[in-house]
């Protein structure tokens, strides 16, 4: 179904490979409105528990394919500013997604494709994996990718990475607050992707997407009245739905909740 990526599902879950191995997965027009479409699709679809985001060849990404920023850059303003709009769009996609989604990161995670281990709910990087916000060394900046890499490692990282273009090794970016897990290889990053993935299985899918919606909710604001109040709403709520009953009459009767693959 589409022309820069490759989807393969299993027991409930879809991983979104990026699959232009021969530019390291560089974006482009094509991958960028293919990712969005593919985001929007296995969000909608219901036997999706979990999206997990890899890419084909020796690299995750490496960010934006030079030759398309060319001629972005030498399109008029109009033109320019759409195309960095559907590159924000596809990015925002991701990170609204109410599925959980995994960032598997092997190779390089440069530029835009640092946004993208970003910008999903959870990294898991091979140990030769190095990530960088390369824009500057470019003339630009990374705009796009800024709200989701600020809220993965922070303003005062942010300060620093941003303006020297570093490259960022994968047990750097683990302390950083980048990546959750780092493991030796390609061979162990499947074996730890498929134990997060595990996890993930054992929750309510709508507690999950509930759960993604109230950190969107509660970051960076002060405790105040109406968070409280908020923070008390969201779980008056969930507590009456029939999916926080199966899981808590699961738990009394210490079987598997409905939701959870049998095996």
């Amino acid at each position: 179904m589409y022309e820069t990526l490759e989807i393969l599902r299993d027991a409930g879950v879809a991983t979104v490979w990026m699959n232009r191995p021969e530019v390291h997965n560089a974006f482009n027009a094509q991958l960028i409105a293919d990712l969005t479409a593919a985001c929007r699709a296995l969000d909608g679809d219901d036997s999706v528990r979990v999206v997990v985001l890899a890419g084909r060849g020796k690299s995750f990404s490496a960010g934006a394919d030079l030759n398309w920023m060319k001629a972005a850059g030498e399109a008029s303003e109009a033109d320019n500013f759409a195309d960095a709009m559907k590159l924000a769009g596809m990015l925002r996609t991701l990170a609204e997604m109410n599925k959980p989604t995994i960032a598997r990161v092997h190779g390089a995670a440069l530029g835009g494709g640092m946004g993208l281990a970003s910008a999903c709910d959870i990294c898991v990087a091979a140990e030769r994996a190095v990530f960088a916000t390369s824009e500057v060394k470019f003339g630009i900046i990374p705009a796009a990718i800024s709200p989701y890499v600020i809220r993965a490692i922070g303003e005062r990282q942010a300060y620093r990475y941003f303006q020297t273009a570093e490259r960022i090794d994968a047990l750097r970016a683990a302390a950083i607050g980048l990546v959750h897990e780092v493991v030796a290889d390609e061979a162990a990053l499947d074996t730890e992707v498929a134990a997060v993935v595990g996890a993930l299985l054992q929750g309510g899918p709508r507690s999950q997407a509930a759960a993604k919606d109230l950190i969107r909710a509660v970051a960076n604001r002060p405790v105040s009245d109406t968070v409280v109040e908020d923070t008390a709403r969201r779980i008056s709520s969930l507590r009456a739905t029939p999916e926080a009953r199966e899981g808590l009459d699961a738990f009394l009767a210490k079987r598997p909740a409905a939701w959870v693959p049998q095996e």
